[in-house]
């Protein structure tokens, strides 16, 4: 008896090959492209595309049974998304090319660009620290505080 056969009710995602998987991914860059040249927004289409497919699964997750555990294998999506991160450095060569190939116009505006990357870094750093101070919940002030949350102090 084949697997399949044992276990007739398997997760959808779990029977997914890659090629499906592989599908997924795309169709979900594909719609968020769709999107952003329809609503005519200034997010680009991938960036659209990932929040939709962060999204359905969210959904998906919701939708399991409660006290349905997660499954203990991971699922062909779970592999396929492993597969491109491990691999992600090989996307990155066009990219260095196209700098390479554009050297003059960097040796030409170097210093525009450079202070275009520092500001950008220091805007994005100041940004994170104000989210993590507004986000991030401060504690006990001290360590007798600390202590006595926890049950411990004399």
């Amino acid at each position: 008896m084949s697997r399949a056969q044992a276990n007739p009710r398997r997760d959808s995602d779990q029977r997914m090959g890659v090629t499906s998987a592989l599908g997924v991914l795309l169709g979900c860059e594909l719609l968020g492209d769709a999107l952003r040249g329809a609503a005519r927004l200034p997010v680009p289409g991938p960036v659209l595309g990932m929040l939709l497919l962060t999204v359905a699964l969210i959904v998906r997750d919701r939708r399991r049974p409660a006290g349905e555990p997660q499954p203990a294998a991971p699922s062909d999506m779970d592999r396929t998304a492993d597969a491109l991160v491990s691999h992600m450095g090989l996307l990155f060569v066009p990219a260095g090319v196209g700098v390479i190939a554009q050297a003059s116009l960097l040796k030409a505006e170097w210093l525009p660009i450079l202070g275009g990357v520092l500001g950008s870094t220091l805007l994005s750093l100041i940004v994170t620290a104000l989210v993590m101070h507004l986000t991030i919940d401060p504690g006990p002030e001290t360590l007798h505080e600390a202590l006595q949350l926890n049950g411990c102090a004399p």
